[in-house]
């Protein structure tokens, strides 16, 4: 019952702090000028992304004193979401070089992976893999590249904090579903609702825009959680792993054309599947409050029966990805605009 008054407390915490933040933004020139790349059209302040941080580290802290979190969750997820979020407030007041940033996306990254004991074995078609070192070098390359493309994803209003607030909810029936303890739902609660503390301000036509610290931090506690989660059992990494789809497979499929057509990887762009949407639709609304459909619709049923041990998580991830693929490709990700 602890748990009840800290989560909406969280949202309310986002808000305040975004309006803040908002309002600082206008003060000190920290705006996004729309260019021929960009999928906004006035001048909007950026850097939003930072009430969520405050939001969820804070209310990490308080589940740490009360022992709702362990020391290494809570050492891991708040250690290493800080150093992601400090180097993208950096950069997002200017600019830090490409390598610097891998640098210290791999760092965070490794940190968090040694608290949380690495990678667990996993079972794969029904059969279990421990793929030792191997599996944690896998994690560490997983959990950057969901810090990236979380960044890559964030192009339109409201799609980064709707996706955090839907997948991070839906984690939470999930656990709920398994009868996991406070612990386990927590922090996925945490975020999911630090997320629409900003998403108020984000929400189509945006107010404000979430800048690299809130891009990156979400990528990067989205990815430990669903490691985390592969503690408690390997359907619940699958469900994890199905309930982020839409944003692995749009940035994914974008990277891997954009990679064949030999582009530099963070030069600006606008071939995502959900920007072609957004210019086809002539709605971030529409787009937005779409993928939150599928979230819900499609992609959380499916985690359900993973966790209710009615599919195998990787077929289970095939059947779930297999349309969001064809709307890919459908949709020209990774095609110039």
């Amino acid at each position: 019952m602890r748990l009840w008054w800290m989560l909406p407390l969280s949202t309310v915490v986002a808000f305040l702090l975004t309006g803040i933040l908002r309002q600082y933004a206008f003060a000190h020139g920290l705006l996004d000028i729309p260019n021929d790349r960009s999928s906004h059209k006035t001048p909007t302040p950026r850097g939003g992304g930072i009430g969520i941080v405050a939001a969820f580290l804070a209310g990490l802290v308080l589940f740490a004193a009360i022992g709702i979190v362990d020391l290494a969750t809570s050492v891991s997820l708040g250690g290493a979401g800080l150093v992601v979020a400090i180097v993208g407030f950096v950069d997002d007041h200017g600019s830090i070089r490409a390598r610097w940033r891998l640098l210290a996306h791999f760092s965070a990254a490794a940190w968090a992976l040694a608290w949380l004991g690495g990678f667990p074995p996993v079972r794969f078609l029904g059969m279990p893999a421990d793929l030792g070192w191997f599996g944690h070098i896998l994690a560490l390359v997983y959990l950057v590249w969901m810090l990236n493309l979380y960044n890559f994803m964030d192009g339109i209003d409201g799609i980064a904090g709707l996706e955090a607030l839907s997948v991070g909810l839906g984690a939470t029936v999930i656990y709920s579903f398994r009868g996991l303890a406070g612990q386990d739902w927590a922090l996925p609660a945490l975020l999911a609702l630090a997320a629409g503390g900003f998403l108020i301000w984000n929400f189509p036509p945006a107010k404000i825009f979430m800048g690299d610290a809130g891009s990156g931090f979400l990528g990067l506690l989205l990815g430990l959680m669903s490691i985390q989660a592969a503690w408690n059992g390997s359907g619940l990494f699958w469900s994890w792993v199905i309930l982020l789809g839409v944003f692995v497979v749009d940035a994914t499929v974008t990277l891997m054309r954009r990679l064949l057509r030999g582009e530099k990887l963070y030069e600006a762009h606008r071939s995502h599947a959900y920007q072609h949407a957004a210019q086809r639709f002539g709605s971030h609304q529409f787009v937005t409050l779409a993928v939150g459909a599928i979230n819900v619709l499609w992609l959380l049923p499916i985690a359900l029966a993973v966790t209710a041990g009615w599919l195998d998580g990787a077929v289970a991830v095939l059947i779930a990805y297999a349309p969001l693929v064809w709307l890919a490709f459908h949709l020209k990700a990774g095609a110039h605009a």
